[in-house]
């Protein structure tokens, strides 16, 4: 058993003299790891911080595309399949027995656990792949809150018709050097602070977009909302209107997605109570919290925007006064992403440090629960497609895959078709908001133009 667990690249070497005085019962759990301690509200927080990113601020451009009525309604469809799923993932931490099995430490071992074959390769390129786009996206927003905090104090001493255009890049290395100091962090199960102040750092950046909003809906002024959205012919053309709408859903249905983190998230909670109830209680606080400022921020922007919603209207600018309260909410932006950052990249070091114990099983080193503009608008959109087209095999496939393995539904019957249904269904909207990203990446590419950066 003990050498079974030395190749995984958690396992931690224990001196004989704690298995003499019998500590190991008090500090070890039933596989051999440190006693995890983590609860439901550590949980909460590390889903939070995964969910709830600055793309809560983007949602109005969203709404836009899309309307009074699709919009709302596209946000709680993604919202309930998101839970739904979840909650079929967080009953194949342990196999075969969601209670009493065997520990799955990552997405990829609770696919090999219930699917096998080749299915374990495939969820581990789209999940590690989708994790390593994650942080790219996350290094690049986050430098972009960092320099709308220099363009907002450009704009206020200067006036909002100059450009005060910042160069993103000595904010990308600045946001670099901060993960290479977090990345120490041993793992999720040292993580929970973190989290913890991250997901306070959505609510509150969340919380200033809301009213920034409101006081605009309240202090009178005219913006054109629609039930369908943009209109065809006066705010965009018949092919637009059909690309935006696809990306809108694309936007929507991956800002509530974090399946990708949920087995690893479920591997730092204490298995009293079952890990698998926890991590249904976090599902549903982290969801519904998550939903509620969605469709807060979503609804109330275009309210106060209209069919012209920014893209980001904190860092684009749909407010530019009081300047302070921007920066601070920008500032926010930065610090929810730093700790985003790391919910997402521990994942891939710990695959990265397991194929190196694996690799080279003798060497020294060992590998245990310790460790040692325009152009960024473009890679943004570059981002987009490998987004939506994650959403639907980590989400949704594979959740449904594992649960019809693991309760053995009978073929054919109501439920299993039902699922087969919502599955297919989703990888329809999957693939028209890939589609929908890369026309938006080629849209992009014909009107980029170089310009010079300026202090």
């Amino acid at each position: 058993m003990t050498k079974e667990m030395q190749k995984t690249s958690m396992f931690i070497e224990r001196n004989p003299g704690d298995y003499e005085n019998g500590d190991i019962c008090k500090n070890l759990d039933d596989d051999g790891r440190v006693k995890r301690t983590g609860t439901w509200v550590t949980a909460s927080a590390h889903i939070i911080t995964a969910v709830i990113g600055s793309g809560v601020l983007s949602l109005a451009w969203a709404i836009a595309q899309l309307g009074w009525v699709a919009g709302p309604a596209v946000l709680m469809a993604f919202s309930f399949i998101t839970y739904f799923t979840s909650t079929l993932l967080a009953d194949c931490y342990r196999a075969p027995d969601p209670v009493h099995g065997k520990r799955n430490y990552t997405y990829m071992d609770a696919v090999r656990s219930y699917l096998g074959g080749r299915k374990v390769q495939l969820c581990g390129l789209a999940q590690y792949v989708n994790l390593l786009g994650v942080t790219i996206g996350y290094t690049i927003t986050a430098s972009i809150s960092m320099v709308a905090v220099k363009r907002s104090n450009c704009f206020h001493k200067h006036g909002h018709h100059v450009k005060c255009q910042t160069s993103n890049n000595p904010f990308m290395v600045i946001f670099a050097c901060i993960q290479i100091v977090l990345s120490q962090i041993p793992n999720f199960h040292n993580l929970s602070w973190l989290s913890i102040l991250a997901a306070i750092m959505s609510f509150a950046y969340s919380s200033i977009g809301l009213g920034l909003s409101i006081a605009k809906v309240t202090g009178g002024g005219h913006v054109k909302t629609t039930l369908t959205g943009v209109t065809v012919g006066v705010d965009v053309s018949g092919s637009e209107k059909i690309w935006r709408t696809f990306q809108a859903i694309g936007d929507i249905a991956f800002a509530y997605a974090y399946s990708t983190v949920l087995v690893e998230i479920q591997d730092t909670i204490k298995s009293s109570p079952p890990e698998n109830k926890s991590m249904k209680r976090a599902t549903t606080l982290g969801v519904s919290t998550t939903t509620l400022f969605y469709v807060l921020c979503g609804l109330v922007g275009y309210a106060a925007f209209g069919n012209d919603a920014p893209g980001n209207f904190l860092t684009g600018f749909g407010f530019y006064e009081p300047f302070w309260l921007i920066d601070f909410a920008n500032i926010c932006i930065a610090i929810h992403l730093i700790g985003a950052y790391q919910v997402f990249a521990q994942p891939l070091f710990g695959f990265i440090e397991g194929w190196c114990a694996r690799k080279w099983p003798e060497s020294k080193l060992r590998y245990s629960d310790s460790r040692g503009s325009h152009v960024i608008s473009l890679l943004q959109r570059f981002l987009r497609p490998h987004r939506g087209g994650s959403f639907w095999p980590l989400t949704v496939y594979f959740p449904i895959e594992m649960h019809i393995a693991q309760t053995k539904l009978p073929k054919y019957s109501f439920r299993w078709i039902w699922l087969k249904v919502l599955s297919w269904v989703c990888l329809i909207v999957s693939l028209i908001a890939a589609a929908g990203s890369v026309q938006g990446l080629i849209q992009s590419l014909k009107t980029y133009k170089p310009f010079q950066t300026q202090g």
